[in-house]
């Protein structure tokens, strides 16, 4: 290879962190994935990706969850990214979801202002949604440049990206992939691509053992019978919108199989979104493996088209449902949201059964239970909103008022400013033409540029100014035949056409109705 290529691991390298690299080749420079931990912490990687963020040209997301692009909101509305952003539809539709669900579960405990759901909504709308083996040329620094995206198995959309320089060899971006056949998804095609150059992976995976997908399901299963058989709930913590697809597909397979004996319990689906990644799952069957796109083609079956599992969007909404009950409840860490409510609601009953899903990152609530799984006591933080009163009320009453004299103030100040530092005869010279002159068409050829003068502003003017031609320019609207033209404008208005005709009546010689009568009976004497 005979281009200069630099990667900077900015987090996720010697440690289990979010994921984020720059990749420079030659003078352009890839953000390949900028996740976020779990807590969002403001750590030394945040802030050195902010110094970056004006040297970016594309940035590359493989994942939809937290730690491929948790802080994608944050560098587009609080640092100003601007730059294309690539991902295929699935991460851009779970992304979304998966955003939407980690910020409202902050929300929902405090004051969260790192980003907003508008940051979240700006982030997402500059992704370029991208189908796998879709090319995709760079431009400008990076004309020669190529990327395109590959299955990488693990999350529905998940993606191996390949980067091309022209006439060279090729650069792979491979993380968090798995190579084996999944429920619902194909395995990554890591295997079928030709050796590149130039390999970026990870090995966070290289000394799991994991046992067959049988044992794990019939492990599984005997768990959440026990569980509900003793009169007790099981809560499944499991993410937004990425690995709980499975899950949700095995376990209400599990409710309709009548051997099983679990059709007399209650399942349901917890999270703030629940409700659009189940739809969205509906919409993207031809994302997931080909034993569900035979399924769907011949049958018209929908895998996401459950029978048992019962949607929530609340605690009030989940407590309607009878128990026992299993819940699948998102985030899978149990730092926030609602696997965190029923944690310390369920934890205290030894009839009820907690499952984790992934290993989180260290230092969360999940990640201690699984180093340290025969702790019985656990040092917990409870955050909860609770309404103001008395004193602390009237402060923060107080504050808000404060708070809007000072946006107004600011609001009349910048008032003043552009209205100072607006153009005064323009606002002086604009003439309503259809006040002015009722009755004409604004392109009247015969219309006399002739007017009164129309004060502007809110301080009277010293010196005269008289109309100008143009007075205004419209902005021009188009359809699909072109541009939309009005037959109003162009219409000769009956006043004038009288005028007209006056004018060539004395040109005639004629004098009113007398010779029209005169020149009637001429006709009549000559047609007999």
């Amino acid at each position: 290879m005979t281009s200069i290529i630099k990667l900077t691991a900015l987090s996720g390298a010697h440690d289990e962190g979010p994921l984020c690299y720059l990749l420079q080749v030659d003078e352009f420079k890839f953000l390949l994935d900028c996740g976020w931990d779990e807590n969002f912490t403001m750590n030394k990687y945040i802030e050195t990706l902010k110094r970056y963020v004006n040297q970016i040209d594309a940035v590359l997301l493989s994942f939809p969850d937290g730690l491929h692009l948790g802080a994608l909101p944050y560098i587009v509305g609080k640092c100003g990214l601007n730059c294309p952003i690539y991902a295929t539809v699935p991460v851009y539709k779970m992304g979304q979801m998966f955003m939407y669900d980690l910020f409202q579960s902050r929300h929902n405990t405090e004051d969260f202002d790192l980003f907003t759901l508008d940051d979240v909504d700006a982030a997402f709308d500059k992704i370029i949604q991208l189908k796998y083996s879709q090319i995709i040329e760079m431009k400008g620094k990076g004309h020669g440049l190529t990327i395109m995206p590959v299955p990488a198995g693990h999350m529905i959309g998940g993606t191996v990206w390949k980067i091309l320089k022209e006439g060279e060899e090729d650069i792979l971006y491979a993380v968090d992939y798995n190579h084996k056949k999944e429920r619902h998804l194909n395995g990554g095609v890591l295997e079928s691509i030709s050796k590149p150059a130039l390999l970026i992976t990870d090995a966070y995976n290289s000394t799991y053992y994991q046992a067959k997908r049988k044992t794990r399901d019939e492990q599984l299963m005997t768990n959440i019978l026990h569980t509900m058989r003793n009169n007790g709930n099981v809560l499944v913590a499991v993410d937004t919108a990425g690995r709980v697809l499975e899950l949700c597909q095995l376990l209400d397979q599990m409710w309709r199989t009548q051997e099983s004996g679990l059709g007399t319990y209650s399942l349901a689906l917890l999270n703030n979104v629940s409700y659009n990644v189940v739809e969205f799952a509906k919409s993207q069957v031809e994302w997931m493996s080909d034993k569900i796109m035979r399924s769907f083609e011949d049958r018209r079956n929908n895998p996401f088209q459950f029978k048992h599992l019962q949607l929530c969007h609340s605690l009030s909404e989940l407590r309607k449902i009878p128990e026992p009950k299993t819940v699948l409840a998102s985030v899978p860490d149990l730092e926030w949201g609602f696997s965190r409510d029923l944690f310390l609601d369920w934890c205290g009953n030894p009839n009820n059964c907690i499952i984790l899903t992934s290993r989180t990152s260290p230092g969360t609530l999940a990640r201690n239970l699984i180093d340290q799984p025969k702790q019985k006591t656990l040092p917990l933080t409870i955050r909860k909103r609770v309404r103001l009163e008395g004193a602390e009320l009237e402060e923060y009453l107080k504050k808000e008022k404060e708070k809007e004299q000072e946006e107004r103030l600011k609001a009349q100040e910048k008032g003043m400013l552009s209205g100072e530092s607006s153009d005064e005869s323009e606002d002086e010279m604009e003439v309503d033409q259809s006040l002015l002159f009722p009755g004409k068409a604004r392109h009247d050829l015969m219309m006399k540029s002739e007017g009164s003068r129309k004060s502007g502003g809110f301080f009277k003017q010293a010196k005269k100014a008289y109309p100008m031609f143009p007075t205004h320019e419209e902005r021009i609207k188009w359809d699909d035949y072109g541009e939309i033209i009005k037959a109003e404008d162009f219409m000769i208005s009956d006043h004038a056409i009288g005028d007209d005709d006056k004018k060539l009546d004395k040109e005639l010689g004629l004098d009113g109705d007398s010779e029209m009568e005169q020149g009637l009976s001429i006709l009549r004497t000559v047609l007999q």
